[in-house]
């Protein structure tokens, strides 16, 4: 169990796709609101947010991956 990939080197690589994924769907929810009466969230605006909603995001699909290969490994 050595060889094992830590759960911050996972969320390390995976970073990059959910804040990509944490900015497709703060975009999104953005242009939902219009119809409650709010302005609409430009994509400068939800690439920002994403810079640091990434980082739990990529915490938590690291622990989703390292749990998935950890069952994976099971005898």
């Amino acid at each position: 169990m050595h060889d094992r990939w830590p759960v911050w080197k996972l969320a390390l690589l995976l970073y990059v796709f959910a804040a990509g994924a944490v900015a497709i769907n703060l975009f999104m929810l953005g242009l939902m609101f219009q119809a409650f009466g709010f302005a609409a969230l430009s994509p400068v605006a939800a690439l920002s947010a994403s810079v640091l909603l990434g980082i739990p995001a990529a915490w938590l699909a690291g622990r989703w991956v390292r749990h998935l290969l950890d069952e994976g490994a099971e005898p």
